[in-house]
C-alpha cells in the first residue's frame, strides 16, 4: 500500500470516527445535552389544558394551570415497555385514584381509570 494510500484511508476512518460520535451525541432533533424524553418522564397536559401532570422518578403530582393549585399526587410504575400504572391521591375529593395507562407515543398517554373513564394526556414541551 502507498502511502497516499494509507493516508487516505486514515482520512477516510476519522471522518467516519467523527460522524458516528456525532450521531451519537446529538440524537435526533437534539443537540448536544438534549435528549429525547423517554416513558412519561416530564409533564403533560390534560386535553382541555385544564391540568398539568409532572411524573418523576416514579411519583407524580397534577396541578391546575391556571391557579397552580395541587389537584392530585402518588406513585406511578412502569407495568411493561409503554404500560404505566397510577395510584394516588385526588387532593379536591380526598380520594384515592388509579389509573392504567399507555404510552402510545413519545407525546401521548392515553389512560383509563379505575371507574373506566378515558382521557389522554399530551407531552408539554418546552
Amino acid at each position: 500500500m502507498t502511502t497516499s494510500r494509507k493516508l487516505y484511508s486514515a482520512g477516510m476512518l476519522a471522518l467516519l470516527a467523527v460522524t458516528v460520535a456525532a450521531c451519537s451525541t446529538s440524537g435526533p432533533g437534539g443537540g448536544p445535552g438534549r435528549s429525547s424524553p423517554t416513558g412519561v418522564e416530564g409533564a403533560w397536559l390534560d386535553a382541555k389544558g385544564t391540568g398539568l401532570s409532572t411524573f418523576q422518578a416514579g411519583t407524580f403530582q397534577t396541578v391546575a394551570t391556571d391557579t397552580g393549585q395541587k389537584l392530585s399526587d402518588g406513585t406511578y410504575i412502569m407495568t411493561g415497555a409503554n404500560a404505566v400504572q397510577i395510584n394516588g391521591t385526588s387532593l379536591i375529593r380526598q380520594s384515592p385514584i388509579s389509573f392504567n395507562c399507555l404510552l402510545i407515543s413519545a407525546n401521548q398517554l392515553n389512560c383509563t381509570s379505575s371507574a373506566g373513564q378515558q382521557f389522554t394526556l399530551t407531552r408539554r414541551t418546552a
